[in-house]
């Protein structure tokens, strides 16, 4: 009887439910350790939280420059565990201390026997200059400058090559060990560097008070916000920035400068500079002898350039966007209706060139055809070998400079200038210890230095943006980034391009700026100029030790990757500007009477003489 009750029950539980009625199951009830935490943007508290993190990770980015703890720990975790668990790298490390051990010895017993003169058992690399004096070949200063150089050595090795690291920790342990080397080279020590202590012979410690005084001046500049030492003498608008011009635009973020001409006929084609705005504009305009405006207007060009406005906290929700639209896109507007009928010659450098191809990406995208030529100096496009910038690149840097930004609403250039400084410790940091400090010796302030030192401030959303898109995601090379609320691709441009790298650039490492090969769908022509970043591209003819290759790919050749290409194109003593010029004059059209300074009947009259407002802001 119970069994038949309880089959009935089964077999009136598999059936289906009758029209209008619903089954309502009984509901399971969380126990209180399974219940999940509410949704964040129903937690009053949770905007408190962030800020206190926040404010937390920007107070430990001050104290840092910027520069992430965490990031920097995790590396190293990464590296000391795979060091630990890889005998065999530890057996090669033990073996190659021993045998520097026994070189140091030999090289000793050497030095004891001749004198001193031994012949060293290690030379520093090409590029280290500290110990270039001969003072250093002397016992017992070359027993120091041997046993550093062999530590140093030693040091790489072991950074370097462990089975499992991951190559961007690896390079940053590898960065993270120079730079406490570099700190603790006998060159930066007055006992154990033999010039000074030559120097502090011969001057009777003159060398030493000199330097002291030399070093709290520049401390007292540095707290008051001063430029360095000398350069007031190379003044805006004064000795650089001086070529005559006037404003013939300007809106929240820039002013245009149309240039006067210099030759009684230019081409009808204008050219438009788009400089980076970390820092001021006239690097592209220093002294007469130095500027690429000047060397243009020579050569019969009608010379347009941006003049970026020096950001402030107000300016924290400045997209990247905005300085396409606002920058690039007003100026080009700009200059079309002042030079009515011609298509234009759009030029970038760093930062302003990346931005200059993201806009011609866009322009034709859109069908707009207004560009006769796109020149790209020192730019990259392609961030995945973006040299030892990426060091400072990573989710934990980002999120630290970040909250950085928002407490202060911009990147301040004295907080990024100091990460450009450490990727060349050596030259921009201990050299110049060693020669203002303890040699007492000044050294001379150039236009370029000058400029190096009136950096700019970068709004907060802008520099997020730019970080995450470019450098941490690579959107750009691979068509995710955004210009205008739709992603761009640089083989939509169809325009000749000319692309300039430069041999020792730190900041846009040349085989980075040559991915403008694969990337674009154009004729591309290739300049690979001797010099640094700001050096190289600033290379006027007439400077000695100048040299370049260049040479054209068509959009139909075959690719040809970096060491092919540089192993096919010879080399050519002099400037690369002549070679730019001679490109841009091959298509423009013929030389005619110069267009009027402005067009007020198009809204865009004269208002004021270059350089202009903004590039006097602090």
């Amino acid at each position: 009887m119970l069994d038949a009750e309880v089959r009935d029950r089964a077999e009136t539980a598999a059936e289906p439910p009758r029209p209008g009625l619903r089954l309502r199951p009984i509901p399971e009830v969380p126990s209180p350790a399974s219940r999940p935490d509410p949704p964040e943007d129903e937690d009053d508290l949770a905007p408190v939280r962030r800020a206190i993190d926040q404010s937390v990770h920007a107070s430990v980015a001050r104290m840092t420059a910027g520069l992430s703890p965490a990031a920097l720990a995790e590396a190293w975790f990464d590296w000391a565990i795979h060091a630990a668990f890889s005998p065999g790298k530890q057996a090669t490390l033990v073996m190659k201390l021993l045998r520097k051990q026994v070189r140091l010895a030999q090289f000793a017993a050497r030095s004891a026997v001749l004198q001193g003169h031994a012949a060293p058992c290690i030379d520093p690399l090409p590029q280290d200059h500290r110990f270039d004096d001969p003072a250093w070949q002397v016992w017992p200063f070359s027993l120091a400058c041997q046993s550093f150089l062999l530590t140093q050595q030693w040091w790489h090795n072991a950074t370097t090559g462990v089975p499992g690291v991951c190559r961007a920790h690896e390079t940053l342990v590898a960065f993270a060990a120079r730079q406490v080397l570099d700190a603790a080279s006998p060159s930066n020590l007055p006992w154990t560097n033999p010039v000074v202590l030559g120097e502090t012979v011969r001057t009777g410690g003159a060398n030493l008070v000199t330097g002291l005084l030399n070093a709290a001046e520049d401390a007292l500049r540095a707290a008051d916000g001063l430029k360095p030492v000398g350069a007031d003498a190379f003044p805006v608008g004064g000795a650089v920035a001086v070529s005559p011009g006037k404003v013939v635009f300007r809106n929240r973020l820039i002013e245009l400068i149309q240039y006067a001409p210099t030759v009684p006929a230019v081409r009808p084609e204008p050219v438009l500079i788009v400089p980076a705005w970390i820092m001021k504009f006239y690097i592209l305009d220093l002294s007469p002898e130095n500027s690429l405006v000047r060397y243009l207007t020579g050569q019969g060009h009608t010379v347009f350039m941006i003049s970026w406005r020096n950001p402030g906290p107000e300016d924290r929700d400045v997209s990247f966007d905005d300085y396409r639209r606002l920058g690039v896109m007003a100026a080009l507007e700009a200059v079309a209706a002042i030079v009515p009928g011609h298509p234009i010659h759009a030029a970038g450098y760093c930062l302003g060139g990346t931005l200059l191809a993201i806009a011609a990406a866009a322009m034709s995208r859109d069908g707009d055809a207004r560009l006769a030529s796109l020149s790209l100096f020192a730019a990259q496009l392609d961030f995945t070998e973006a040299g030892e910038l990426t060091l400072f690149i990573g989710e934990s840097q980002i999120s630290f400079l970040e909250s950085l930004m928002r407490s202060q609403g911009t990147l301040d250039a004295r907080q990024m200038a100091g990460a450009f400084q450490l990727l060349r410790s050596n030259d921009l940091i201990w050299s110049r210890i060693v020669r203002d400090y303890l040699l007492g010796r000044r050294q001379p302030m150039t236009d370029l230095t000058a400029w190096n030192a009136d950096a700019t401030r970068l709004p907060a959303r802008m520099h997020a943006e730019y970080l995450r898109g470019l450098f941490l995601d690579n959107d750009l090379a691979e068509g995710r980034f955004l210009a205008g609320d739709r992603p761009v691709s640089i083989s939509d441009i169809r325009v000749p391009v000319f692309a300039a790298a430069t041999e020792r650039d730190h900041v846009a490492p040349w085989r980075s700026v040559f991915k403008i090969h694969p990337l674009a769908d154009t004729d591309v022509t290739f300049v690979l100029a001797s010099g640094g970043h700001n050096a190289g591209i600033v290379a006027p003819p007439g400077r000695k030790q100048s040299r370049h290759r260049i040479r054209t790919t068509r959009a139909t050749d075959r690719y040809r990757d970096p060491d092919t290409w540089i192993g096919q194109t010879p080399q050519c003593e002099g400037s690369w500007w002549p070679a730019w010029a001679a490109w841009l004059a091959e298509r423009s059209g013929p030389p005619a009477p110069p267009p009027a300074m402005g067009a007020p009947a198009s809204g865009y009259a004269v208002l004021g003489d270059a350089p202009g407002a903004f590039v006097l802001e602090a």
